[in-house]
């Protein structure tokens, strides 16, 4: 992105265009001046500065310049008389760059002409000012007698009528007071959101200004319009409406400027213009899936539309990277797509049990500018892109996602070929009364949801052409076909491209979310997970914080598979902390599933802490009905005579009461069994009878043995 000098670079937010007037040899200072001011002199930028601004689009450059003066056959001798009178003037101090561009000595200078042509000052400025902004030719001194005349110009209105003579009535000129009339109703009935057609704005001016008088009729007050000879006509307002406001204007004021800049802008160039190989720009977006999924946990569980994020190399349209997710366009889902990007797509794809050969998708690289929506990727957390891969972020205006048109298309395309294969698909009719749910028609997990669509990516990138492809003169006389792998791999061998290769891991390391993670007796927790690694064990953690309690500490985790997750040691360093065998549950499952399965347990919790409640709530009604009585009892039965000290002082020996009635309440009586037992045994001889002597004693004989004892005693 070179400067060169005569450039026009515009800034679109000021309003203001300059010309590049020079730039030094080491490509570090430049000068500009504003093409369009008055008074404008030169002023000093970096080069640095002004790249930066072009590449945020702060600054544009121009490619048609209208302020070149170019030699016409009309010019007369006179004007190139006057032309080289001044070029005479300047051009001793003009070609004395850059000590002209310096206030002091461009000073000298311009004293030095002013005694040598007698001269003023102002008159040297004027000519030096022409010689800048207008291209730094002598044909820039040529004076403005082109922009003489009337030409294009209002006539002033006198007391003939103007125009082309009318057959019917003579009509009325058009004054400054019928203008101010015209704007007036213009922009209150015309240019806005309700969208009145021009005539229906003509009969309400008419209605507004042009009434005589006013009569009632049926309780309404009616006007009486002015003669047809004192009005302006339809065609006149139409005229000057069109004379005064442009296409653009009036679209901006009747559809508001988002919408304009949305639907309505001129579309002069295409993406694939601005770069120049693979890898010279990515676009991203996301985009919500039209089809419902159902959860890995539960096939009953509908765990609404996925998100899809797609990365877009401009050049070739391949697809770069991808991310299919439940968490709405957010930074985390764009970072898992960038990560995506640096991931060898061999080994990704055989993570959903497809195989692909290497060359298939030979993706594994970061691009040099990155295009992406304001949201996401603006703020903060881009500095994370900034300062790792010195990669540079374009974010699009507001409501201006048209300008990724690249990868919008591709949503649009990738979805369609699915689209017969997706129980579950939105239809545009979802919302209408009547229509089918179609969240109750979800069949497919995210994983199963995920291997249909890489199976589409797969077959665009290989296999799609692309119908309208600006192909350039290279690419026809080498014979490229239009397809995005094709693309890729010619551009790779015959264009500069801008590709950068950085490691996985270290990608991950610094795109991957980050969050803080405690160190607990049971485990590295987070996200309500629990894990371990060999340095944790190694340093002994575990016992630590259970003696001396949890801390915290840095770690990355991958959205889409939380069954490790990475301690972050330093710039470029980490340890893998994977699953505990108690947390087999979450194996290969994405943090999405994982949240959905948590909150469906609290919301089972929660329901089950209700009933719990009740049946609490039951207990102390039944408690009530048993204490209540008992109570009352108990206050009735009671002796009123017996003081404090009597009740509490025989507590000893009225427990020893209580107790043994309660052995004789409690004894097991088995004489009924015992009964029934013996009528059913008959003793069949005598060896029977002298076994049954020595015999242990029933309980019942126990017992009856233990109560003699007793009132022995």
């Amino acid at each position: 992105m070179n400067l060169l000098v005569n450039e026009l670079l515009e800034n679109s937010q000021a309003n203001k265009i300059f010309r590049v007037l020079w730039v030094d040899t080491g490509n570090v200072l430049t000068y500009l001046i504003d093409v369009e001011d008055k008074m404008a002199l030169p002023f000093a930028v970096t080069v640095a500065e002004i790249k930066e601004e072009l590449i945020q689009d702060e600054l544009i450059k121009i490619k048609h310049d209208e302020f070149l003066h170019v030699v016409k056959d009309e010019i007369n001798e006179k004007n190139f008389i006057i032309r080289d009178t001044a070029w005479n003037m300047i051009k001793d101090i003009v070609t004395n760059v850059p000590d002209i561009f310096d206030r002091d000595k461009r000073g000298q200078m311009i004293a030095e002409v002013m005694k040598k042509y007698a001269v003023t000052k102002p008159t040297v400025y004027k000519y030096l000012r022409r010689y800048w902004q207008r291209g730094q030719t002598p044909n820039a001194l040529l004076p403005d007698y082109s922009k003489s005349g009337g030409k294009g110009k209002e006539k002033a209105s006198g007391s003939k009528k103007r125009g082309r003579p009318r057959k019917h009535t003579t009509g009325i000129n058009i004054d400054q007071v019928t203008k101010k009339v015209f704007r007036v109703a213009l922009e209150k009935y015309f240019l806005t959101n309700k969208k009145n057609s021009i005539p229906a704005a003509y009969n309400m001016m008419i209605k507004e200004f042009y009434a005589e008088d006013y009569y009632i009729e049926d309780g309404i007050r009616k006007v009486i319009v002015a003669d047809k000879d004192v009005l302006p006509s339809l065609d006149q307002f139409r005229y000057w409406y069109n004379k005064e406001y442009n296409a653009e204007e009036v679209s901006v004021a009747r559809l508001g400027r988002k919408k304009y800049e949305k639907d309505l802008r001129a579309v002069l160039g295409s993406s694939t213009s601005e770069v120049i190989g693979p890898g010279s720009r990515y676009q991203i977006d996301a985009t919500v899936a039209d089809v419902y999924l159902i959860s890995r946990y539960n096939p009953d569980w509908i765990i609404g539309r996925p998100v899809v994020y797609l990365v877009i190399d401009v050049f070739s349209r391949l697809v770069t990277g991808i991310y299919i997710g439940l968490e709405g366009p957010s930074w985390i889902g764009a970072m898992m797509a960038l990560a995506n990007v640096a991931t060898d797509k061999q080994v990704f794809c055989r993570e959903y049990g497809i195989e692909i050969p290497r060359e298939a998708w030979p993706v594994q690289h970061f691009p040099e500018v990155l295009l992406a929506d304001r949201g996401e990727l603006e703020g903060y957390n881009v500095e994370r892109l900034i300062s790792a891969f010195n990669l540079h972020v374009e974010n699009t205006s507001l409501y201006r996602a048209d300008w990724k048109g690249i990868v919008e298309k591709q949503f649009d395309t990738i979805q369609r070929k699915v689209k017969p294969f997706l129980p579950g698909y939105v239809e545009k009719d979802f919302q209408e009364r009547g229509a089918r749910d179609y969240r109750l028609d979800g069949k497919l997990n995210i994983e199963q949801f995920t291997q249909l669509i890489l199976k589409q990516v797969i077959s665009y990138n290989t296999k799609h052409y692309l119908k309208n492809y600006p192909r350039d003169v290279d690419m026809i006389q080498d014979d490229v076909e239009p397809i995005p792998l094709n693309l890729w791999n010619w551009g790779l061998q015959n264009r500069s491209g801008k590709l950068r290769y950085y490691p996985e891991e270290l990608v991950k390391l610094h795109l991957l979310p980050q969050a803080q993670a405690t160190i607990t007796y049971q485990g590295i927790k987070i996200k309500g997970m629990y894990y371990s690694c060999e340095r944790a064990l190694k340093e002994s953690w575990f016992p630590t914080a259970r003696q001396k309690g949890s801390w915290k500490i840095k770690v990355a985790y991958d959205p889409r598979n939380m069954s490790s997750i990475y301690l972050v040691n330093g710039i470029n360093l980490f340890d893998t902390c994977r699953l505990l065998k108690s947390q087999r549950r979450y194996e290969n499952k994405t943090l999405d599933e994982i949240n959905y399965l948590l909150e469906y347990e609290k919301q089972k919790h929660r329901e089950a802490e209700h009933g719990q409640l009740q049946k609490e709530v039951d207990f102390l009604s039944e408690a009530e009905a048993i204490v209540r009585p008992a109570v009352k009892k108990a206050s009735e039965q009671q002796s009123k005579t017996i003081s404090k000290t009597q009740k509490t002082k025989d507590i000893k020996e009225n427990r020893k009461y209580e107790r043994d009635a309660r052995k004789k309440e409690e004894a097991f009586s088995l004489e009924k069994n015992r009964e029934n037992k013996l009528a059913d045994v008959v003793s069949m001889n005598k060896q029977e009878d002298n076994e049954e002597r020595y015999a242990r004693p029933t309980i019942k004989e126990f017992l009856r043995k233990k109560e003699r004892e007793k009132n022995h005693e």
